[in-house]
């Protein structure tokens, strides 16, 4: 079986790890409609985003 001829980087070895270490997202509640919603995003359902409307509300069918 071949070896490697030149050592890996460090930076080349952490690129290959970098997904191992991901965890999900824990989703927080929305202060306006109390609906799921990541961190740091705005609101899927109601548009809003710390207190401030910045999008268009998701329309209910």
């Amino acid at each position: 079986m071949p070896n490697p001829k030149r050592r890996h980087s460090k930076a080349r070895r952490g690129k290959r790890r970098a997904h191992d270490f991901l965890q999900p997202v824990t989703p927080g509640l929305c202060p306006q409609c109390l609906e799921p919603k990541q961190p740091h995003r705005a609101c899927p359902k109601c548009g809003y985003y710390r207190g401030r409307p910045v999008m268009e509300a998701e329309e209910e069918i």
